[in-house]
């Protein structure tokens, strides 16, 4: 499998894209507030919080799908205009979803070769012919995508129809439809949802050797807390749509703000209140 092409000269580390006081609303409900937050090239980097935080909103402002009323995105340096998400795609950014988003009719094959569209650039005329140009190209993708394949471990279900897949292997199959794109930022939204544990501990390998071997970055929102701490480099955290800590697992993890969103429990109560709460 190809490590994700880099022509923006971004070094291990440095900011590859940063969220700068993003408000986005619909109507009288802000689903996020004046939030910031880098991610760094090559990092894991988490975003967790309660239902309703505002996870996959954010997900959908970085990539292009909701445009907030307020702040900026500066990706490889560059402030971006509105943005759709195909040509987010297009500058590197891949994703998956929470609910997953495949072909159900088509076999796992087809479905991750969806993912080399951007990369072909024969037209439609000689796609259609599938003959001279067109095929040595789509051989070409198609080795990309038996990589993929190979990657992934899927090869016994490389022709079957993801409809009839349980829902483990078609999240993987989402993965390596993303990962057919090349994207040099990768945003996973919920990959391990609805999984069972050796499930999960598969989707946590390839996770790891993504950003160890190939050097993807990766944005994570994941519920599965033991998930989080094991896999990523720093952890930013929302309530309510509004960021309530950042930095690495170990210091989120034992931040107050996030104990409490996490376990309801409400701080600063003293005197006989406290007491009777307590019997």
């Amino acid at each position: 499998m190809r490590a994700p092409g880099d022509k923006s000269g971004l070094k291990a580390g440095d900011t590859l894209l940063a969220v700068e006081n993003v408000s986005l609303t619909f109507g009288g409900v802000k689903a996020i507030s004046e939030v910031s937050f880098d991610i760094r090239k090559g990092e894991i980097r988490a975003i967790i919080g309660p239902n309703g935080a505002g996870k996959t909103s954010m997900l959908n402002v970085v990539n292009g799908f909701y445009h907030p009323q307020h702040g900026r995105i500066t990706y490889k340096g560059q402030t971006r205009a509105r943005m759709k998400p195909y040509q987010a795609a297009s500058q590197g950014i891949a994703r998956t979803f929470q609910n997953v988003a495949l072909f159900r009719g088509m076999s796992t094959l087809d479905n991750i070769m969806v993912g080399r569209t951007l990369k072909m650039h024969r037209g439609l005329f000689w796609q259609m012919l599938r003959f001279g140009p067109a095929m040595a190209e789509e051989i070409e993708h198609r080795r990309v995508v038996e990589d993929i394949i190979d990657f992934l471990q899927i090869e016994a279900i490389r022709k079957v129809p993801v409809g009839k897949l349980p829902y483990g292997l078609q999240k993987r199959v989402e993965l390596g439809r993303a990962l057919a794109m090349e994207p040099e930022l990768l945003l996973l939204d919920e990959p391990m949802a609805g999984m069972n544990l050796e499930e999960k501990e598969d989707m946590c390998r390839y996770i790891l050797d993504l950003n160890n071997q190939f050097g993807t970055t990766i944005a994570l929102i994941e519920h599965d807390m033991g998930v989080v701490m094991d896999l990523s480099d720093r952890v930013v955290v929302l309530e309510y749509g509004h960021k309530i800590a950042d930095g690495t697992p170990d210091v989120v993890k034992a931040d107050a703000k996030v104990i409490d969103a996490y376990l309801g429990i409400e701080r600063g109560v003293s005197g006989p209140s406290q007491e009777s709460e307590a019997t």
